[in-house]
Order: structure tokens, then sequence, then C-alpha cells
């Protein structure tokens, strides 16, 4: 019973999800979760433009919260937007914008949409870009035109969980054009990346002002420990007087001792 609950709480979001990029085809959707809270079910929808999916006074939005109550059974669906923060990096609004252009300008200036769409995904800081279109391009026959740039993970780990991946479909006079876009994101981690680290110079090899900056500053140190220490005070010396018995026998040598002028 349990697991029956589960699956059907899957399918409900995968069904609303399904539904709501059908509705939003042109307003970059990006991706839409489901959460439960007291209140009621919480539906979060991440876009580029934000302003189309609330509409003219909140029209649109209200007709949606509406279909979600109705269509899907939802007690008080409450929808919130979030806007896309870069937009060149969503795999997602990456490929609708391929299909949009496909649509617009035709299947003549196909490689010029996928090498400008190349350009500005990598300028965005993404590590590796890919684009596949299949389909009837340019003429009657059916071909598949491959386009990447940078590095890009093809298995492991890594070209699961952190290359994102997204499928969309361009509907032309000719037929239809299958879109694959794969980017990975700068902050993917990867487990053969090594950084080493710079060791510091010895002394010997290190340059000269180094070594005079270093002087320097010890003779700075010194003289802060010399100004520190507190000065003493130097007692005054006090000569010692001789009884007047030894200083009458000094002057009677001193007399004795001096040359005798002559006459």
């Amino acid at each position: 019973m349990i697991e029956r609950k589960f699956v059907q709480q899957n399918m409900k979001e995968f069904q609303i999800q399904e539904y709501v990029e059908k509705n939003l085809s042109k307003v970059g959707h990006s991706q839409t979760k489901l959460k439960k809270t007291p209140l009621g079910e919480k539906i979060i929808i991440t876009a580029f433009r934000p302003g189309l999916i609330v509409g003219k006074g909140g029209a649109a939005i209200k007709k949606l919260t509406k279909v979600l109550k109705v269509q899907f059974g939802l007690e008080n669906p409450q929808v919130e937007i979030e806007e896309v923060n870069n937009p060149n990096l969503d795999v997602k609004i990456v490929a609708e914008r391929i299909a949009n252009s496909l649509e617009r300008f035709g299947s003549n200036r196909f490689k010029g949409v996928m090498h400008k769409t190349l350009a500005e995904v990598m300028s965005a800081g993404a590590l590796g870009v890919e684009i596949l279109l299949a389909g009837k391009i340019p003429g009657a026959r059916a071909k598949s035109w491959r386009v990447y740039d940078g590095y890009l993970k093809k298995c492991g780990d890594v070209a699961i969980v952190g290359v994102k991946t997204a499928k969309t479909e361009a509907r032309l006079k000719s037929g239809i054009i299958g879109i694959q876009v794969r980017i990975m994101p700068p902050d993917v981690f990867l487990p053969d990346s090594i950084t080493i680290k710079e060791e510091a110079p010895p002394l010997e090899q290190a340059k000269p002002e180094q070594l005079k900056l270093g002087k320097n500053v010890g003779e700075k140190k010194s003289e802060e420990k010399k100004e520190d220490k507190p000065k003493r005070a130097r007692k005054p010396r006090v000569k010692q007087e001789k009884p007047p018995e030894e200083q009458k026998e000094e002057q009677s040598k001193e007399q004795k001792e001096k040359p005798s002028e002559g006459v």
C-alpha cells in the first residue's frame, strides 16, 4: 500500500511537469518541482521569463492554478515562480532557444544558430558543450549534425550525474527536427583533476630585494625591543676627600719633583 502511494505521487508530479512544459513552451521553462506543505501543495516553476507566466494582472497564473486544482485533484495549489540566474548554462532553456530560432528562421540558417549558441554557452563559463540536430536539414534527406566545444565527459559517474542533458523538437514544414543539448557546468567535481601547489623558494635562490626586506624587518624589531626596555637612572659620582695630613704629604712630594729654575 505504501509503495502504491509513492508511485501515485511520482506519477502525479510527472504529469504536472509535462503539462507545465507543454503550456509554458516559450517562457524559458527550466524545471518544475512539487512540494507538500501543511497548507497544501506547492508548485515551484523555474523560468527565464517569469512575467509571461504571471500574465497581465495575474490572469495566466490564476488559470494555471485552477487547472491544477480541477484536472490533477490538488486541494490548495500554491504556484511559486523563480527566475533563472544564468540561462546560458541551463540545458532546457538552451534547447528551447535553438528550437524557437529554427522555427522562426527555418533550416537554412541552422549552422549559424548552432555555432552562436555554442559560443554563448562557452562564454558563460561551461567546461564543455555538445549540440546534436537530426532531421531533414538542409535537404530532403534526414541527416544528423554535431557541434561541440570544450571538455565533455562521455562515460563514468560524472557523465551521468555531472553532465546535464535536454531533448526537444522543432516543428518545421519539412518535418520534425530533434534537438539534443549536453552541457558540463563549471561547478562539476572531476575525480581526475589535480592541483599542484607552488613551493616557496629557498634562501639561496631568493631575490636580494627579499633578503634586504628581511634584514630591515629584523633591524626594526631589534630597535623596538630596545625602546621597550626602561632606562636605568645613573647615580651621581661623589669624590671622597682625603684627610689634611695626606694632602700635605702629596703637596711636599710635588714640590720636590719640580725642577729648580736656573738663575
